[in-house]
């Protein structure tokens, strides 16, 4: 019996798979890094003494106390019905163009009250609608 040890083939590291990886991986960074522009340029832009256009009042200020009681642009509503509420929101958005409701309610107020203000402000076509806070803490 002949019992040969044939030859072991010595291991082949083949790099151009690696290579293909990592040109893949070097094309996605490119691809998907942000590119931030510095301007290159000083400018200096030209000075005028105009006045600054009139700032058209676009709010239109609601304020709920905490007992109930309801004012449109510091007017306070005599009754509380939804009805008298619309009525008010309707005068003081005729002469504003796209007003910008504003809702001041104190923190004790009950939250029908300030569905109701919600509700008046739907009926009158108010659509852009926010509320005031303020900031808590130092």
């Amino acid at each position: 019996m002949n019992f040969r040890h044939g030859e072991r083939d010595e291991p082949e590291i083949n790099l151009i798979p690696f290579i293909d990886v990592l040109l893949v991986i070097l094309i996605f960074l490119m691809l998907t890094t942000t590119f931030s522009q510095a301007t290159a340029l000083q400018v200096n832009l030209p000075q005028a003494d105009a006045e600054p256009p009139p700032q058209v009042r676009r709010e239109i200020t609601v304020a709920v106390a905490a007992d109930g009681r309801v004012a449109v642009q510091d007017n306070v509503l005599p009754e509380r019905s939804v009805a008298a509420l619309v009525a008010a929101l309707r005068r003081a958005a005729e002469a504003t163009p796209e007003p910008l409701l504003v809702i001041q309610a104190d923190a004790a107020a009950t939250h029908q009250a300030v569905v109701d203000v919600l509700d008046a402000a739907r009926q009158a076509g108010l659509v852009q609608i926010t509320f005031a806070t303020q900031r808590s803490g130092p």
